[in-house]
Parts: structure tokens; sequence; C-alpha cells
């Protein structure tokens, strides 16, 4: 017997969809539920590798996490990694499997995919008591109604109940929900059983006269209204809003333990990939984080980071036009502290020679630490274990390009001359006891009486964060009414809003 599911569609990108997903996955877990989050197909340059060494999406490697459950590329079948305006990597079953233009990917290719999502999702169904889905997008989006497999196509496929997130605090949520609705086709709207309100300021009750005016006018309940509330996210696709960045910004943090406080700032590089290894950074009391674009913004930094990008040989030239390389040059010849990660590293070495990526040859890197990098086309997904500084270290690595160390002291698989630090490493600095040895270097380089926290932990800072997310649906949702919706599917005689989608 298939167990429950339901799709969390939206009005819009970025209207709360993935931490409503996370949040029902937490709520559901809490209650003795064994669920699974689901995405057919996730675009982003933020991803994760599984166990068996799969890549998927981070956001929902988070959502497992709220689940309680180890990620797989079953909850991820489809990734897109962007490489400009016009095309991405298409990653299958966690592997790349090539490059793809957005006209040829929505020409066919697409569509072809439906079956391994559906075998996908099934799958889950039959593992766990319920999978919740998250959507993409809008499901409204009429002009890829025909090839689309992660909205309205799996839902009509795989018979899951659709719940509506719009966020009011943008303006408009009634007519969104009503227009997304009456924009559909008769059958996608049979499936369509109500609306869940996101963001929401003030008081609910001057809300309640439209919500009854909306089920007036579709026939779809409301699920429920979630209170705005600062710094709640997980992981995001590719903003730099949420995150646990956001709770740490947003919210009370400590004050420093040492006398000073450290400033680390973060190139901002073009299809900057995984940025969210430096939360565990600003999770740090007495740690400011920024992402910055300009050479004059590192001056005062106690420790600059070049992030993960999709675009190696594309963020050095961005660094150079900008000055950024001269100044990240200037500050490793003063001695002042330069971490580079995965793409960040690569760059930071002598030569790159990229004939996958970008095809551009060879290519010159900044010279700050003696590593050559050759691009192959396989791409390593890999989940490896280590030390430094004395302290346990785990990561993940996804990149595609090769580097042969030839130099420095050893650290992560990379390496480092004097006070520039370069590994492919993501999620280093998320290991507690080696975040806090990598910032008392930092700190003694940059001169700054700074002194770590002996008791932050991220595991609980981000544990802490998916339960705030729990908190939320089961607070602020109609609970009983969302679990005969997981269970029974949508509600049969919805009325059909005119005037649907286009023949």
């Amino acid at each position: 017997m298939s167990g429950g599911g339901l799709l969390i569609a939206g009005t819009t990108s970025d209207a709360g969809k993935s931490v409503v997903t996370a949040g029902i996955c937490r709520w559901l877990v809490r209650q003795g539920v064994k669920v699974a989050p689901f995405k057919a197909q996730n675009m982003s340059l933020n991803s994760f590798v599984t166990r068996e060494g799969a890549e998927i999406g981070r956001a929902q490697a988070m959502q497992a996490q709220a689940a309680r459950v180890e990620p797989t590329a079953l909850m991820n079948p489809v990734l897109l990694k962007p490489g400009s305006d016009r095309s991405s990597q298409v990653v299958l079953m966690g592997k790349p499997v090539g490059e793809m233009s957005a006209r040829g990917y929505h020409g066919g290719r697409q569509e072809a995919l439906l079956g391994t999502v559906l075998e996908c999702l099934a799958e889950l169904r039959g593992t766990y008591d319920a999978v919740i889905c998250e959507g993409a997008g809008s499901p409204a989006e009429i002009n890829l109604r025909r090839t689309d497999i992660v909205n309205m196509g799996i839902a009509r496929n795989a018979r899951l109940p659709v719940l509506v997130v719009g966020d009011i605090d943008r303006g408009g949520v009634f007519a969104s929900f009503f227009g997304t609705v009456a924009l559909l086709s008769r059958e996608d709207q049979e499936l369509v059983a109500g609306f869940l309100v996101n963001k929401f300021r003030g008081d609910v009750s001057l809300l309640e006269p439209g919500l009854d005016m909306l089920h007036g006018l579709t026939g779809r309940s409301s699920y429920g209204v979630l209170p705005f509330q600062h710094g709640l996210g997980i992981d995001e696709e590719d903003g730099l809003r949420v995150s646990l960045r956001g709770t740490v910004r947003e919210s009370a943090v400590a004050d420093p333990v040492g006398q000073d406080i450290l400033r680390v700032a973060v190139c901002a590089v073009p299809l900057m990939s995984n940025f969210t290894d430096v939360d565990a950074l600003a999770a740090e009391p007495g740690v400011v984080v920024r992402f910055v674009d300009r050479a004059e913004e590192l001056a005062d930094a106690d420790l600059v980071v070049v992030p993960g990008t999709r675009g190696t040989v594309k963020a050095l030239e961005w660094l150079r036009e900008r000055g950024l390389a001269h100044a990240i040059a200037r500050r490793a010849a003063e001695g002042r502290p330069v971490l580079g990660i995965c793409g960040g590293f690569q760059l930071l070495g002598e030569h790159i020679e990229d004939e996958v990526e970008s095809r551009a040859g060879q290519v010159d890197g900044l010279g700050l630490l003696p590593v050559r990098v050759r691009f192959a086309r396989e791409k390593t997904l890999t989940r490896p274990v280590g030390e430094a500084l004395g302290e346990p270290v785990e990561g993940y690595e996804i990149h595609h390009g090769v580097a042969q160390v030839t130099g420095g002291e050893p650290f992560l698989d990379g390496c480092r001359v004097g006070e520039v630090w370069g590994t492919h490493w993501h999620g280093s600095l998320e290991s507690d006891g080696f975040r806090r040895a990598f910032l008392r270097e930092v700190a003694a380089a940059a001169g700054r009486r700074f002194v770590p926290a002996a008791d932050t932990s991220f595991a609980a800072l981000r544990e802490e964060q998916l339960d705030r997310l729990g908190d939320l649906i089961e607070e602020h949702a109609d609970t009983d009414a969302l679990w005969r919706l997981i269970e029974s599917g949508a509600p049969t005689g919805l009325p059909f809003i005119p005037p649907g989608a286009p023949a």
C-alpha cells in the first residue's frame, strides 16, 4: 500500500515552499509518522552529496534532516545547475549527464524524465507513511505545462493533493491564489485542495474576511496563516537571504567571548555555489559575515573567503576585472588570511586547464597556492573524513577540477601556504572543533583578540531551526485537515474556476 502524499506548490518562486515542506516534515516526524521529502526537479547551485555519492539539492538534504532520515537521490532525481542564463548541467539520479539549453530541456528532455521521477516517488511512497513533495516556481506557468514534471504534471500522474502557498508579505496574495487556480485545467484544479498563507504580519482577524471570500469564490479552504518570523529558513536554492545566516543576522546573537570581533568578507563570485559553507562562521558569536563585490570592501576584513562557483574561469575573470584579485594577492603577501573553497581553491592555484566547464583551455590562476588544476569530465562526488589543526573534520566534495598539489602544508586534501588556505571540502566549517581551531589561527594572523565560543554547536543550531519550522506548522496550520489531505487526497467535488488553462 502506498503512503500518503502532498504537493506543496507556490503562487511564485520564493513563496516559502521549501520552508513549508521542511516544517511539515518536522511536524509529522514528531507525531511518529515516517516521512520523506521529494522534489522531482530542482534548479540550484547549492547542492549536497549523499552517502551513496549522489548530488542533490541542499534544500532537499535539509528537508531530509527535518524528517530525520538520510537523504538519497530518490528525493531529488533531477537537479539543474545553471552555467549561464541559457544552459544548465543536468544531474540525473545524482550524476551529471551533460549540459543542456533551456530550449532543449523543455523541448523534450524534461518530459522524457517523467517516468524516472514517478518511479522515484512511487518507491518513496512504498517505503514511507507520507511523502511531502515540493513544487517549483508556479503551477500556473501555462507556457511550460505540457512538459511539467514537478508541479501539476507529477500531481496528476501520482494523484497528489496540492496545497498552494502564497507570500502575503509581497502583496496581492488573494489575486495570486485565485489566478493560480483559474489558470489550471479542470483536471488539474480537481487536485488543488486549498491555500496556505505565508509571512503574515499583524492581526489575523483582519485577514479572515478575505479568506472567507476566497473560499466563496473558489470553494477551497485555507489550511492556515503562518506568521512572519525573522530568520526562518533552510538552505535556499540560490538566494542569499535565508539559510542559517538569516537566523543569525536577524535574531539576538551572543556577545563576543573575546575583546574583538572577526570580520569575514565572502567574494560574491558569479555562479556562486554552496555559499552555505559560511553559515557555520556566521553562527559563531563575534563573527560578522558579509558578501562583497568591491576591492575596497576587503580592506577591514580579517578573513577573505573565495567560495565555490559553477564557473571557476568566469569567477577568475570577474575577480580580476573588479580589482579583487589584486586585493587578495596583496593580502596574501601581507600574511592576512584567505580561504578558498572548491572553485575558490582552484582559482588560487597556478594554472587551470579547463576543456569541460568553460572550455577556455589553460588559464593562469592567482598563483597563491602551489596547485595545478585540470578539469575532468567525470565529477568528483565524495563525503571525505579527515583531520586538520588537530581536530576531526567531515565534508563533501562536488567538482570537476582535479588538483595536483606540488607544495605547501597539507590541508584537507588541499594545501596551505602562509595564511592562504585551500580545499575542495565543502561543509568542513560545520565541524565545531575544527572551526574553532581555524578561527583561532585567523584571529592570531589578523592580530585580533577574538576567542571562539567553547559551546557553539552548529548541528544543534540546525536542529533548533528545524524545530522552529515544525512549531510554525503545528501552531498555525490546521494540522487535522492537513493530515486528512495527506492521507486521503483532495476533497471530491471541488468546483471548476473559469477560464481554466488555455487550449
